[in-house]
């Protein structure tokens, strides 16, 4: 066997032999760059994850907080008066927005009369639909900021792990036809180097994935929780002020 040959094999052989921890640092630059910027997306999505799971249980635990004390009372104006302590729920931003628009409405129905009507009235329900329509809308678009970002990192991780794989069996394959010769100990570094961009990419995007549907699951238990606020808060409005 050719002296180069040999020199090749036993640098292959001392840079597979240091087990994983070995793989990485003999690894190229290209598989470097890949793991780099799959650990990014890694750390972003761990960082959403946990950010997200506190702030969708505050808002759940919140809501049923808030429905409780909205049923509860008599006037909306005690309701408003705790919304401050329970502003993590998304039924207080619907609940403000309401309340907004029937003191503008009661207000504006009232400055007409010499004297003020002994029943506050609202003038439209469909202009206190549609305010609470926006606002839950509202809502639901702040319920859902940096979960996208759990989507891109499930569906781009693969492809980037992929392109690594692609890397480290072209090295492989370089490996094979520098030396003419397809030993184990020439292949295994450059097959060491896809699998674990391949390794690495599944493991920044099943994480993403599993979080990502089920804090969209969480999302729409909350926004149907805001759809039904709506219709109570409507149905109460007509029965009191209509």
């Amino acid at each position: 066997m050719p002296s180069s040959t040999l020199f090749l094999l036993a640098q292959a052989s001392t840079a597979f032999s240091g087990g994983a921890l070995g793989a990485l640092s003999h690894i190229g630059w290209v598989a470097k760059g890949v793991l780099v910027v799959l650990v990014l997306f890694s750390l972003v999505s761990w960082a959403i994850i946990i950010y997200k799971g506190v702030a969708l249980h505050r808002a759940y635990r919140q809501s049923q907080t808030f429905l409780q004390v909205f049923r509860k009372s008599s006037k909306f104006s005690e309701v408003n008066s705790v919304c401050l302590q329970l502003k993590a729920s998304p039924l207080v931003g619907v609940f403000q927005a309401g309340y907004l628009e029937v003191n503008q409405q009661v207000r504006g129905g009232s400055q007409g009369n010499v004297a003020p009507a002994a029943r506050p009235t609202v003038k439209s329900l469909d202009s206190l639909s549609r305010a609470l329509a926006r606002a839950a809308t509202v809502e639901a678009t702040r319920l859902e900021r940096r979960v996208s970002f759990l989507a891109t990192t499930a569906t781009v991780s693969p492809f980037i792990g992929l392109f690594g794989t692609v890397w480290g069996i072209m090295d492989a394959f370089e490996a094979i036809g520098r030396t003419g010769s397809a030993n184990l100990a020439m292949v295994a570094p450059g097959i060491s180097e896809a699998l674990i961009t391949t390794a690495a990419g599944l493991g920044a995007a099943i994480p993403a994935a599993v979080f990502y549907n089920f804090y969209n699951t969480r999302i729409k238990v909350l926004a149907s929780m805001m759809d039904d606020f709506a219709l109570e808060f409507l149905n109460i409005v007509e029965r009191n002020f209509t």
